[in-house]
């Protein structure tokens, strides 16, 4: 693996694992829906960690048990879509990983090209530039909306709606934002490296 590779994978492996630990900080800092909702982006973050180290790490181990870990997660979340729709990201974010994890060379130190079905790939690769597309225009739109001190409006990423400034969601809602967008950009950029 080249330099710029794999100081590209590492970057990515730090984005990821901050994303996990921030969310796990919310968990730890927030209860009720807040909680339910950062525990499973903790998971992801930390799961596309490990999923992006380069160079043949837990080569043996890494994809049946991210498999396993992805599969409960994947289920976790349908059961979650009996309240509503919201979680369908949760579901389709478990099961990329668990698609990614079983594709052969689809880890970055692999080193082979051309893994993965073209069309489910394809297909996750427009979900996900959609979700970043969108998760930063609200980012963008969020930011400017809100005055100085005043809670910012979620639009139904905290099922309670109390998110903003405030910390009854476990931190400030552009910081939540942010955290979620640079999981769909990891997730984004390991599926474009597939």
């Amino acid at each position: 693996m080249s330099l710029p590779a794999s100081v590209s994978s590492w970057l990515l492996v730090l984005l990821c694992a901050v994303s996990g630990a921030y969310c796990l900080g919310r968990v730890r800092r927030s209860g009720g829906a807040a909680a339910r909702e950062a525990g499973p982006e903790a998971l992801m973050g930390f799961g596309m960690a490990v999923m992006a180290v380069p160079g043949g790490f837990g080569e043996g181990w890494r994809a049946p048990v991210l498999g396993a870990v992805f599969c409960g997660a994947a289920l976790h979340a349908g059961w979650l879509l009996r309240g509503g729709i919201h979680h369908a990201h949760h579901l389709v974010g478990s099961l990329s990983m668990v698609y990614m994890a079983f594709m052969p060379g689809s880890g970055h130190g692999a080193g082979r090209h051309g893994a993965g079905l073209p069309l489910v790939t394809g297909a996750l690769l427009l979900y996900y530039a959609g979700y970043v597309v969108l998760g930063g225009s609200r980012l963008v739109t969020a930011g400017a909306a809100g005055a100085p001190g005043t809670p910012y409006p979620l639009a139904g990423d905290v099922q309670d709606g109390q998110g903003g400034q405030d910390g009854h969601d476990g931190g400030p809602a552009e910081v939540i934002r942010a955290c979620r967008l640079a999981m769909g950009t990891g997730m984004l950029a390991m599926l474009l490296a597939m």
